[in-house]
């Protein structure tokens, strides 16, 4: 049984805390990525990892739930109105991640260097600053 959009529309606005404007989506996104991407720093490295890289060792199910994680920040993106090609750019990325880490062993490393979730952010606020400048905020 299919939700229909209207559906759709109506959960959301009964959702409490839930957000569609560019601020709010912008700092979900954020928070996802690093969750996935930078959660914890490899002592002696000094190099972030995220759930991504960790939860990937566990085969298949943990690149299954990491596609998923990064899936959310492509239905962020779409929910913001971006072209049809940053949407398209961000899923190869997921599904490039999510291929190649499926692989035993050389997944693993791959997913240690090759983070979707911070290319997609990247397009993500290039859309955001563009679209709506005051959502930018200033990293220090």
């Amino acid at each position: 049984m299919a939700i229909s959009e209207e559906q759709l529309k109506r959960l959301a606005e009964q959702l409490p805390d839930v957000s569609r404007d560019p601020q709010s989506v912008r700092n979900r996104v954020e928070a996802m990525e690093k969750i996935l991407e930078r959660a914890f720093v490899i002592p002696g490295l000094n190099r972030p990892i995220g759930l991504d890289s960790i939860v990937g060792l566990i085969p298949v199910v943990g690149d299954i739930v990491t596609a998923i994680m990064g899936a959310y920040i492509v239905w962020e993106a779409r929910n913001l109105g971006m072209s049809k090609m940053q949407l398209t750019r961000m899923a190869a990325n997921v599904g490039i991640d999510t291929a190649l880490g499926a692989v035993p062993f050389a997944g693993d490393v791959f997913d240690f260097f090759w983070r979707s979730n911070s290319r997609n952010l990247k397009i993500v606020r290039k859309h955001l600053d563009k679209h709506h400048p005051g959502t930018r905020t200033l990293n220090g």
